[in-house]
C-alpha cells in the first residue's frame, strides 16, 4: 500500500530559490512530501512564476487588504485547511507568522536563516542585510540556520546549523555566495527530518532520532 506524502505549503516572499530547492527534492523523493501550496505577500515574487511552472496553487494575500491582523491570519487559515497542509516552510517570508497560525501548526513551521542563530537574527535582519552585518561585523565564521518557527523572529528552536569560512572575503556579496551554497542542501535535509517526524524538541533543544 502506498503511503500518502506529507503535505506542505511554502510561504515566500521573493525569487523563490529556496522553493525551487525543495520543490527539486520533493520530486526525486529525498522529501517524502508534495508541494500541495504557495501563498506569498508579494504580488511580484518570483516564486509565483515558479508555482505556477509546476501548477501549484499559489495565494497572493496582502495584509493591507483585510481589515486587522485577526482576519488576516483567518485568511490564511481558510487557504491551510482547504489544502490540507500538514507542515508549513517558509522560503524568505518577509513578514512575522502570526499566532493563530504557529498555534494550529505548533512545531510544524520551519524557516532557513542565513547565519548562525542566535547571532545576526531578529527583526530586520533578513536577506542581504544580514550578510551586511555579518561583513561589517568582522567575524571570520558565518553560515546557514535552520529553526523551528515561534512568535519571535529567528527565536525558534534550531534544527540544523553549518558554517562556513568568510576569512578574507571582500564584500557581504561573496558572504551571501558562499551561505548559499550551504543553504539549500541544510533546508532540504531539515524538511525530511520535520516530515518523517525525526525531531524530537526539548525545550531550545531540538533531537534527531533514526
Amino acid at each position: 500500500m502506498q503511503i500518502e506524502k506529507k503535505r506542505l505549503a511554502v510561504f515566500a516572499s521573493g525569487r523563490g530559490s529556496n522553493f525551487r530547492a525543495i520543490l527539486e527534492q520533493t520530486h526525486n523523493g529525498f522529501i517524502p512530501a508534495v508541494i500541495a501550496l504557495c501563498i506569498t505577500n508579494n504580488p511580484k515574487a518570483g516564486v509565483i512564476d515558479i508555482a505556477n511552472e509546476h501548477k501549484i496553487p499559489v495565494h497572493i494575500i496582502l495584509p493591507k487588504n483585510f481589515p486587522d491582523a485577526p482576519a488576516f491570519n483567518d485568511a490564511i487559515l481558510k487557504e491551510l485547511s482547504a489544502a490540507r497542509i500538514e507542515y508549513i516552510i517558509l522560503a524568505g517570508y518577509l513578514k512575522l507568522i502570526g499566532k493563530p497560525i504557529i498555534d494550529a501548526y505548533p512545531n510544524r513551521i520551519i524557516n532557513i536563516h542565513p547565519a548562525l542563530l542566535p547571532s545576526f537574527g531578529g527583526a530586520g535582519m533578513y536577506g542581504h542585510h544580514v550578510h551586511e552585518a555579518v561583513y561589517e561585523s568582522g567575524v571570520k565564521v558565518s553560515g546557514a540556520t535552520v529553526h523551528l518557527v515561534n512568535n519571535e523572529y529567528d527565536a525558534g528552536p534550531i534544527v540544523l546549523q553549518q558554517a562556513v569560512s568568510i576569512e578574507n572575503v571582500n564584500s557581504a556579496d561573496e558572504i551571501a555566495a558562499r551561505v548559499l551554497e550551504i543553504e539549500h542542501k541544510i533546508y532540504a535535509r531539515a524538511v525530511k527530518l520535520l516530515v518523517e517526524e525525526r525531531l524530537k524538541i526539548h525545550g531550545k533543544r531540538v533531537d534527531i532520532t533514526g
